[in-house]
């Protein structure tokens, strides 16, 4: 039996990860997946002075709570910025990180450094009615999404040394939809023999477009 600690992306929720959630603990395993401040069941208490490292903090507070000595991390779109805090912090005790068509930062690289200038000015016009606060992308239409805090993503992830401790890395590329902002790491990832690298043919929510294949890859990871 396996643990897995599961972290959505911006503007979503624990939602996104029901039906993922729940073939895992089908499958015997403990699943924790994070409800990050300001979003899905916390959404009420969305402000804008939440940053990554709330997140971050959130996550690893969760772990403790559950009582997860080793586990499994994963983290889909922004999600990746924040798996990737909490590695810094706790990477002795995750056996596999999977970056989920997720951002994959370098050591002081925010979300904002990873993104295009026209990412960059959608960001702010979605500010308009409710500044700090970004308005769901109009490309996801999803009535779920909620308002994401912008400090989010124009803060950098910092590097300690702990997240090189990670045993194993997997990186799942979304290939069916453009453009996409993670194309960017697929030669960083694809090539390179500490990562194994999948291409999923489908949209950016993997988790709806080829749920099979997703549970086939994460249960993978329980080994």
């Amino acid at each position: 039996m396996a643990a897995y600690v599961l972290v959505h992306g911006a503007w979503c929720g624990a939602w996104s990860y029901d039906r993922l959630a729940g073939e895992l603990r089908e499958a015997g395993h403990r699943v924790l997946v994070a409800d990050l401040s300001g979003l899905g069941n916390r959404c009420a208490a969305l402000h804008p002075g939440i940053t990554l490292s709330t997140h971050i903090e959130d996550v690893i507070a969760q772990i403790e709570a559950a009582g997860f000595e080793r586990f499994v991390l994963a983290g889909h779109s922004y999600g990746g910025m924040v798996v990737t805090g909490v590695a810094a912090r706790l990477g002795a005790r995750i056996d596999t990180m999977v970056y989920i068509d997720g951002f994959l930062p370098l050591d002081g690289q925010a979300l904002w450094d990873l993104t295009s200038e026209f990412e960059h000015q959608l960001n702010v016009d979605l500010q308009r009615r409710s500044p700090g606060l970004v308005a769901p992308l109009p490309f996801f239409a999803d009535p779920r999404l909620t308002p994401h805090p912008y400090l989010c993503f124009i803060e950098p992830v910092w590097m300690s040394g702990e997240e090189a401790k990670v045993a194993r890395r997997v990186y799942i590329f979304a290939s069916g939809w453009s453009p996409s902002p993670f194309a960017k790491f697929v030669p960083l990832v694809s090539t390179n023999p500490a990562w194994e690298y999948h291409d999923f043919p489908c949209g950016h929510f993997v988790m709806e477009d080829m749920p099979d294949r997703l549970c086939e890859v994460m249960l993978g990871c329980a080994g």
